[in-house]
């Protein structure tokens, strides 16, 4: 066995970790218990918080559709691809969101006419928030 000493975004770890005595990677035992940290060399001040994502603005009253199409994931809108009044085939991409340098197409989920675009390019979207609604 072999004691450790791990220091992790300030916390110190005491860890024992066990060598196999047959074929297989050695196990590492669960931490002790965090000890107090020793004070780290003066290092750059960490980054400033992100700003909250912003909520998308409510459609107006009567415009909205009955069927919701939602945000998958939180992200920002990249792309508007449908507009208010186009005929959508289930599929059909509504919104393109950006999250993490990827692009995710969000689609209608059945066939209708897009009734309401609740979001505007460049908007921050939590998961489950309303990009559009159909009818």
């Amino acid at each position: 066995m072999k004691n450790y000493t791990i220091t992790v975004n300030g916390n110190v770890y005491d860890v024992v970790v066990e060598e196999g005595v047959t074929t297989g990677a050695p196990r590492a035992a669960a931490p002790v218990a965090p000890r107090a940290a020793v004070p780290a060399p003066v290092a750059a001040p960490a980054p400033a918080a992100a700003p909250a994502p912003v909520a998308a603005p409510a459609p107006a009253a009567g415009a909205a559709g009955s069927v919701k199409i939602e945000a998958g994931a939180a992200g920002k809108v990249f792309k508007v691809e449908a507009s208010v009044g186009q005929a959508v085939k289930s599929g059909d991409t509504v919104v393109i969101l950006e999250a993490m340098k990827m692009e995710i197409p969000v689609v209608a989920p059945q066939d209708g006419t897009v009734a309401s675009i609740d979001v505007a390019v460049g908007d921050a979207v939590e998961a489950g928030a309303t990009l559009a609604t159909m009818n």
